[in-house]
């Protein structure tokens, strides 16, 4: 990225210190004064030696070298290796008397970062400057890379211990429906008693999954309001000066408020800034990385399209669709969990990431997630009453929503009991009732109305939230003996979070699940 002259200012550094390897004190001395009457802080120290060289990278720890080439005893070429060898990415530049051009390319070829002549060292302090800055990018771009590959092994860590969690569940789910078994069809004390031992092991089984997949969730993934223009801003900054000279960064500007979505600041801006950094990376010989960001419409309603197109090497058609497999990665250092990563993000914020790709022609990465058309809907999701451990059950043949809701329910702290369909909530059920549940209207083998039935005659009488497709209106005439609260598809979580709360709202409703509750325990 080109550097404005500003950033070539050499009091903009700060304070440095200089190792000089040169046999003249005068000539030393002389580059010294001409760097600080160019404003630059810096401390110097002048070794002439291979040992003296060695004994100042540990003890006086440089951020720069300046090296003569001819000495005696000691060549410039062998502190460039010396140096290599020792802190490969500290800067390097020669500055001599006797260096011609072809000497000069050798030089760099080699590792030097620069060469000065010293007959001609007005240009010295312009490429000190330029050589420290460009070390301290790459640090803090090393820094950066090795700060999301570390939460991209956390996330997948977490992604394992959420599906450990799960089929530890449905491996306990028989400790928890058994021992009722045994009580129906056995009068024997010691069965009964056996059934208990059962019960109370399935029980801490599903505690210790619970507790598990709450650590996975982590108490600081909250959903908020994310401007968009603000996330692309904040990426910005954080790959500003971490860019080589021959890779151009290109942010579009974007209104304030004029995008907005819901989710986790801070792991979208994660997502954003692995396919900015694997841009970058696509484009070995330099180029253009663009981020941008539009609304589009879809038929699912309007949508926050997020954009990284880079001019790099590209992916051919085997390579894009294995792009999103866990451990595939084209880079030999690669771990190839950063893209699986930002996927799982994406996706649980009800998105997607689509990706546009030829040989030789670049590739395009598009972050889709769901606008926050109304904030009224953030508000009533921010300002909906928490739970306090109340039980509702779920019950919803579409997975992706069942899963979300839970994950909603679990945030505002409530106890979700899910259910893919009627069959599978009488089980949840005989095993726990609810205090509410929460029912989709379009469910497999039982339907709600019949699910709700048996639910009355095995002593349910609490509450019912039904989701209905506005094309398949409820026939509530079927449903008299339940308190009923009708939402209609597609579901808007403040709306959820809401009619949760009304209905759970009553105060002898209430005090009787607690006092229920606490006879039980």
């Amino acid at each position: 990225m080109p550097q404005s002259a500003a950033s070539l200012d050499p009091a903009s550094v700060g304070p440095v210190r200089i190792l000089q390897v040169e046999d003249s004190a005068e000539d030393a001395e002389l580059l010294s004064m001409e760097l600080l009457d160019a404003g630059l802080e810096a401390e110097f120290l002048r070794v002439e030696s291979a040992e003296g060289l060695e004994r100042a990278i540990s003890g006086f720890a440089p951020h720069l070298v300046l090296s003569d080439l001819s000495m005696p005893g000691f060549s410039g070429q062998e502190a460039l290796r010396i140096v290599r060898r020792l802190v490969p990415d500290l800067p390097f530049i020669f500055v001599s008397g006797t260096m011609g051009e072809d000497t000069a390319v050798q030089a760099l070829h080699e590792g030097a970062d620069d060469y000065i002549l010293k007959d001609k060292t007005a240009r010295l302090p312009t490429a000190v400057v330029r050589a420290i800055r460009e070390a301290r990018s790459l640090a803090e771009r090393a820094r950066v890379e090795q700060e999301l590959l570390r939460a991209q092994r956390l996330d997948c860590l977490a992604m394992l211990a959420a599906g450990l969690s799960h089929d530890l569940r449905n491996i306990l789910q028989p400790l928890l429906i058994v021992p009722d078994l045994l009580a129906i069809h056995s009068d024997d004390p010691k069965i009964h008693k056996l059934g208990q031992v059962i019960s109370e092991s399935g029980r801490r089984g599903h505690e210790m999954a619970e507790s598990m997949l709450a650590f996975v969730r982590g108490s600081g993934v909250a959903r908020e309001r994310v401007d968009v223009a603000a996330l692309l801003q904040a990426v910005q900054l954080l790959l500003h000066g971490s860019l080589g000279r021959q890779v151009r960064l290109e942010v579009e500007s974007l209104p304030e408020g004029e995008l907005v979505t819901r989710g986790n600041y801070t792991e979208l801006q994660q997502s954003l800034l692995n396919l900015c950094l694997n841009a970058v990376q696509a484009m070995p010989d330099g180029g253009t990385v663009t981020v941008s960001a539009r609304q589009r419409e879809e038929a699912r309603g309007s949508v926050a399209c997020i954009s990284v197109a880079d001019t790099g090497v590209g992916m051919d058609a085997q390579t894009l669709a294995q792009l999103f497999t866990p451990f595939f990665s084209t880079k030999s250092d690669g771990t190839g969990l950063g893209l699986v990563s930002c996927k799982r993000i994406v996706e649980t914020y009800d998105g997607r990431i689509e990706v546009r790709s030829e040989p030789g022609r670049g590739t395009t990465f598009e972050i889709i997630l769901p606008i926050l058309q109304d904030d009224a809907e953030a508000e009533a999701i921010e300002s909906a009453a928490a739970g306090q451990g109340q039980r509702i059950l779920i019950v919803d043949g579409d997975a992706t929503r069942l899963s979300l809701i839970g994950n909603a329910l679990v945030s505002q702290g409530y106890q979700p009991m899910r259910a893919l369909d009627g069959a599978i909530a009488l089980q949840a059920m005989a095993v726990d009732m609810p205090d509410l549940a929460i029912i989709d209207n379009d469910i497999l083998l039982l339907s709600a109305a019949s699910l709700l039935s048996t639910m009355r005659e095995r002593g349910y009488a609490g509450p019912v939230v039904v989701l209905q497709d506005p094309s398949k209106p409820l026939e509530q005439g079927s449903l008299v003996g339940h308190e009923l609260h009708v939402l209609e598809k597609p579901l808007k979580m403040g709306q959820l979070f809401a009619a949760v709360e009304q209905a759970l709202q009553g105060p002898a409703r209430s005090a009787q699940a607690l006092q229920g509750r606490a006879s039980t325990a």
